[in-house]
């Protein structure tokens, strides 16, 4: 009898995400007016199937502290609140999703965290301990500066499972030589294992968008650039796919000596940005913190 009593604890673990006490989703959203905002890039997530799945994705959260931003009504949070998370955190710019939240963290007292504020300000590493992760579906307005930031921290998180438009999680995801390549790409490769962890038609929001979605998954590399080396980057990868018709040796201007950034690099300038792998950008931006760093894209 003793060897059934873990199928019992996940059947309790998963009757979290229904309690009683809470209102469903829908009826949550009804009772404080939260319809989705476009101002806010706003698709909520209400089936908690698909939240679930979401949240399994992420992997295993055992005594980690999550944080989700954007969580609107509560359905992904209620799906992460039924992994053995030590806590989670909803950082949620919207007042009005705020106080919906507020009963879920009544609900769960200990476990979960309501702050609002705006994700684009907040520093996770700031917001909770360690090891952290981030699990959301991400407003689509803010998704990509979002992401770009997270890179740029990267070294403080232990992974994340993202929500974007799918256009953007293939941008985020793809191979050089391709149409999708670029700069997000480049970035997000640089820092991270980068792999499609799901797609999700419109259908599966409320309101659906127009395009479907995929979420993401973020493992980061142990090597930790630094913030120099990640600025040299930045810039480097903004001159390079700001003017991607270019040839390098035209597109690297704005960074100055651009003949001479690609021959310490030792790339040839007659190439252009999206035919570079991730390690050939990574030698060009060393090349741009070596000469000092101080060029402008």
């Amino acid at each position: 009898m003793r060897r059934r009593r873990p199928p019992g604890r996940r059947r309790r673990a998963a009757a979290e995400v229904t309690t009683p006490d809470l209102p469903s989703l829908r009826e949550t959203v009804a009772r404080h007016g939260l319809d989705a905002r476009k101002s806010l890039g706003q698709h909520f997530l209400l089936d908690p199937a698909v939240c679930a799945r979401i949240a399994a994705l992420a992997g295993d959260l055992s005594g980690r502290h999550v944080l989700e931003v954007g969580p609107g009504p509560g359905g992904l949070t209620r799906a992460l609140l039924a992994t053995p998370a030590a806590e989670v955190v909803a950082l949620e710019l919207d007042r009005r999703a705020v106080a919906a939240l507020a009963e879920l963290a009544a609900a769960h007292p200990g476990r979960l965290r309501v702050i609002e504020g705006d994700a684009l300000k907040a520093d996770p590493a700031a917001l909770l301990p360690a090891p952290r992760r981030i699990v959301a579906n991400l407003p689509y307005n803010v998704a990509s500066p979002l992401l770009v930031g997270w890179l740029r921290g990267a070294a403080a998180l232990e992974g994340m499972a993202l929500m974007f438009q799918q256009e953007v999680a293939e941008r985020i995801c793809a191979a050089p030589d391709t149409e999708a390549y670029g700069r997000l790409s480049v970035l997000a490769q640089w820092r991270c294992r980068c792999t499609m962890l799901l797609r999700l038609p419109p259908g599966a929001f409320s309101p659906p968008p127009k395009v479907w979605s995929a979420v993401v998954g973020f493992t980061p590399h142990a090597e930790d650039p630094g913030p120099a080396l990640f600025a040299a980057m930045e810039r480097t990868t903004a001159a390079a796919f700001g003017q991607r018709r270019k040839m390098l040796r035209g597109a690297l201007k704005s960074l100055g000596d651009a003949e001479g950034l690609l021959a310490a690099a030792g790339i040839d300038g007659a190439r252009r940005a999206e035919t570079l792998s991730v390690a050939e950008f990574d030698a060009l931006a060393r090349a741009v913190l070596a000469r000092g760093g101080s060029a402008r894209a």
